[in-house]
């Protein structure tokens, strides 16, 4: 996913402006805010803030439609303290019949406040994957929220007219109150559906409050199309789904801008395990191939791989889906 780069995620993370009056914002998913003015500058007490709320929700959602079982993932993956000796990394996962992993990762410090979370499908189903990404910092809130499609939905328009396009009023409504938020390269488009919300925005009491609106209805969704997904018999799409899924595993664990916050917060080699085994868990049991195999632009001179974003060189500065989710060019 694009991300801003882990560079500017650490400068928004850890640098107060100074302002001439002092506001401390408090916010919980359950939308309780309150507001202190003094002299002196701006400072959002990014400790107040917690998504917490967003992920009690997402649980007891998912237990209506299916029963939750623990992942075993979660015997290695509970809960770490950073570096720093007081930012707590925590992580959840689960299983159910029709979902390899639901999971979430959440990060908590006087800095920062992140939660990462996802839900990807065993391979007997085509369907998407939920991705919510929420970042906040002092200063601003960056945030990916998306079904994120199995099979690209330019190529193939059977899977969009499946999965998106009785979805976009919901989209509509949320891209509106929630803006495209700057330039995504081409070749991370392919990862995001039509309905993604791409956005930054300074905090406050609405926009918290549409995100979290947003979060539910989205993950409502997800569920219902669970709900109403039927199990593939063909090997040969089930084969599909598996390598499309592990080249989506492969391309997140490679090219995820949170790589650089993580490597700062817990050291190189706890971040790739992180990445690896449990963030985007599945690489190393869903398939061989390597992400040069996936995507062989990306080879350097010297046979690594390219640490470049975008090999094409091109973007999305705007938002490159019409009201009917067809693509309308890039920038």
């Amino acid at each position: 996913m694009d991300f801003p780069s882990s560079s500017s995620l650490l400068r928004s993370s850890f640098m107060l402006k100074p302002h001439p009056e002092l506001m401390t914002i408090n916010f919980s998913g359950n939308s309780h805010w309150s507001k202190r003015k003094t002299r002196g500058h701006c400072l959002l007490r990014v400790s107040a803030i917690s998504y917490q709320d967003f992920i009690d929700f997402s649980l007891n959602e998912t237990k209506r439609y299916t029963p939750l079982l623990p992942s075993p993932l979660q015997e290695k993956y509970s809960s770490m303290i950073a570096l720093d000796g007081q930012t707590r990394l925590e992580m959840l996962s689960f299983e159910t019949p029709r979902i390899r992993v639901l999971r979430s990762m959440s990060i908590m410090g006087e800095a920062m406040q992140v939660l990462d979370f996802a839900a990807f499908p065993k391979p007997e189903f085509d369907l998407p994957i939920f991705c919510g990404n929420f970042f906040t910092a002092a200063n601003t809130n960056i945030v990916v929220l998306d079904l994120n499609p199995l099979h690209d939905v330019i190529s193939r328009r059977d899977y969009k007219e499946k999965y998106y396009d009785h979805l976009m009023p919901l989209g509509l409504k949320y891209t509106e109150l929630l803006p495209w938020g700057g330039k995504l390269t081409s070749e991370s488009i392919k990862f995001f559906s039509p309905i993604v919300i791409w956005t930054k925005f300074s905090s406050s009491k609405s926009k918290h409050e549409i995100l979290y609106s947003a979060f539910v209805e989205y993950y409502k969704a997800w569920l219902e199309l669970m709900e109403q997904a039927v199990d593939e018999t063909d090997p040969s799409r089930i084969m599909s789904n598996l390598e499309a899924q592990h080249r989506y595993l492969t391309w997140r664990a490679e090219k995820d801008p949170g790589h650089g916050l993580l490597k700062r917060l817990i050291g190189e080699k706890l971040a790739k395990d992180l990445l690896r085994n449990f963030l985007f868990s599945g690489i190393d049991e869903l398939g061989s191939k390597t992400f040069l195999d996936y995507f062989p632009e990306y080879w350097s001179d010297d046979g690594t791989i390219s640490e470049k974003r975008s090999i094409i060189g091109k973007g999305f500065e705007n938002r490159p889906w019409d009201k009917n989710g067809e693509i309308v060019g890039n920038d």
